[in-house]
């Protein structure tokens, strides 16, 4: 299995982005977690522009959780992209 990066580091690290302090950058993260809940409990699907779409594939017998990642992501992890830029 792969390395993870566990909530605590994630908002340190986002908190660094946004030159804010863990409490504000871990609001920002649940908020941001609750939002995408509720979109999916609509039965809606997200695109994040640059990063990906997230959406609920409904089938007869239940649903799939999919994403389509971004050209930059594809180009990251290997696969077929149309991305030129610096990864």
């Amino acid at each position: 299995m792969a390395e993870r990066v566990d909530r605590k580091d994630f908002v340190s690290r986002l908190a660094k982005k946004m030159n804010a302090d863990e409490k504000r950058a871990d609001e920002w993260l649940q908020s941001t977690t609750n939002t995408l809940y509720e979109i999916f409990k609509e039965g809606k699907g997200v695109t994040l522009t640059g990063f990906g779409s997230f959406y609920l594939d409904r089938k007869r017998d239940g649903c799939v959780f999919k994403f389509n990642p971004a050209q930059k992501l594809r180009a990251l992890f290997g696969w077929s992209s149309t991305y030129k830029g610096e990864l």
